[in-house]
C-alpha cells in the first residue's frame, strides 16, 4: 500500500496512540516510528497532537512533546480543560480532532498518502474527504486489544488498516515500568 515516491504525512492523535500502545503492552519509540514512515515514502510532515494541562509545574507529557518538537515533528498542542462530571469526578478534556482534521485537509493537495494514528470513529468523515481529493488513507490502531481501539466504520472507510501490534517490533519498546524493574 506504500510507494517509494508517495508524498506522505503522518497525523498522530497522541492520546489515542498512547492508549492503544498501552493496551497492547508497549511504548512507541517516536524516532523509530518517524524513520519507518520516512522509509515507506517521502515523508513531508509528521504531526503529533496532544492537549496539555495548564498551570502544572510538571506535566508527564512535556519531555515527550519537547523531544518531538526538536526531532522533526510538528507538535500541535492546546490547553486541556478540567471539569467535574455529574458524579463529582474530576475529568480532563483535550480533544484535538479539529486541529488534526484542519491540518490534514490543508495538506491534502500536496499529499498522495495520509497515515492517521487513531482509532477514533470521529475521523471517518475526514478519511472520506481526503479520499475524495485523491489521497490514499491508512489508519493505524488495534483490533487486538479488549475492547478494540479502532472504530469499525473508520477501519472500513480507510484504504488500508495497519494493526499497531504488527508494528511492535519496528516502532515499539517495552513499557517504562518493565525497563526500570528489569535493571
Amino acid at each position: 500500500m506504500f510507494y517509494k515516491d508517495d508524498r506522505l504525512a503522518i497525523f498522530i492523535d497522541g492520546a489515542n496512540l498512547y492508549a492503544s500502545a498501552k493496551a497492547l503492552g508497549f511504548d512507541i519509540d517516536y524516532k523509530l516510528l518517524r524513520q519507518e514512515f520516512d522509509r515507506r515514502g517521502k515523508l513531508m510532515r509528521a504531526y503529533y497532537y496532544t492537549a496539555l494541562m495548564e498551570g502544572e509545574d510538571y506535566s508527564p507529557i512535556r519531555p515527550l512533546v519537547d523531544w518531538l518538537h526538536y526531532n522533526g515533528y510538528c507538535v500541535v498542542t492546546k490547553p486541556a480543560k478540567e471539569y467535574t462530571d455529574t458524579m463529582g469526578r474530576r475529568k480532563i478534556k483535550g480533544n484535538m480532532d479539529i486541529e488534526l482534521t484542519i491540518d490534514a485537509m490543508q495538506l491534502a493537495p500536496r499529499l498522495d498518502h495520509a497515515v492517521i494514528f487513531s482509532g477514533d470513529g470521529d475521523f471517518r468523515p475526514l478519511v472520506e474527504a481526503l479520499q475524495r481529493q485523491g489521497v490514499r488513507v491508512s489508519v493505524v490502531s488495534t483490533i487486538r486489544s479488549q475492547p478494540p481501539m479502532i472504530a469499525d466504520d473508520l477501519r472500513r472507510q480507510a484504504d488500508n488498516f495497519i494493526e499497531l501490534d504488527a508494528l511492535r517490533d519496528i516502532v515499539g519498546r517495552p513499557p517504562r515500568e518493565q525497563q526500570s524493574s528489569d535493571g
